[in-house]
């Protein structure tokens, strides 16, 4: 049934992005009304596959105009005496490396200080880029969102550990040690990646 629900919610997404992208390059009056429908209806479906009314996935779903792409996702990647920094996040009270969606106007590694910074309470410096992951091709939950994960290390070089509006807690954790994870945000597997760059500063960026 997971999977099934899996592969309802790809087509979903890929009948959205037909309609969205129909609709920024609309010809004719009558393009316009069957991408507007077509559209309607992967809200619909939407709607009923995950249980969730019709306005609020209207709200997160079909609210983007322009040509579809994926969405972005930064996450910073911080050692400290062989350990990575996580923090607690107050949604579900899991742990994640700080991060965040990408906002318009900054560059990737400009939200990896960014997000530190206001999650954590610590002053970092992008070093270099490790990872830019697909989250289709990795254990996360089902998301109504294309995504993209990009997974950047970082030095710290001021400040002190201190919780912020969207975290519970900041701390560090070995290979060995780690806490329950936000699979919303960061699988086991990625976190384990994240060593191997650790243990070999050679290794090159992953993708995919």
């Amino acid at each position: 049934l997971l999977k099934m629900n899996e592969d309802l919610l790809a087509y979903i997404k890929r009948v959205q992005a037909i309609a969205q992208n129909g609709l920024a390059y609309i010809s004719n009056p009558f393009d316009l009304e069957r991408y507007e429908e077509l559209r309607n209806l992967s809200v619909k479906m939407m709607s009923t596959l995950s249980d969730t009314p019709v306005e609020k996935v209207t709200n997160l779903f079909a609210f983007e105009n322009g040509y579809q792409t994926p969405k972005v996702d930064v996450r910073s990647v911080i050692f400290r005496d062989g350990k990575i920094l996580l923090v607690k996040e107050k949604m579900d009270g899991c742990w994640s490396l700080p991060g965040g969606w990408a906002d318009v106007g900054y560059s990737p590694s400009e939200i990896a200080v960014k997000e530190v910074r206001e999650e954590s309470g610590l002053i970092v410096k992008p070093l270099r880029l490790l990872a830019v992951m697909d989250k289709k091709c990795h254990p996360h939950p089902p998301s109504p969102y294309h995504c993209y994960k990009i997974f950047i290390n970082c030095e710290i070089v001021d400040g002190h550990p201190l919780a912020g509006l969207e975290t519970l807690g900041v701390q560090f954790f070995g290979p060995d040690e780690l806490p329950p994870l936000s699979v919303e945000r960061n699988t086991v597997s990625q976190i384990k990646m994240m060593f191997e760059f650790l243990d070999s500063p050679q290794k090159e960026a992953y993708f995919d």
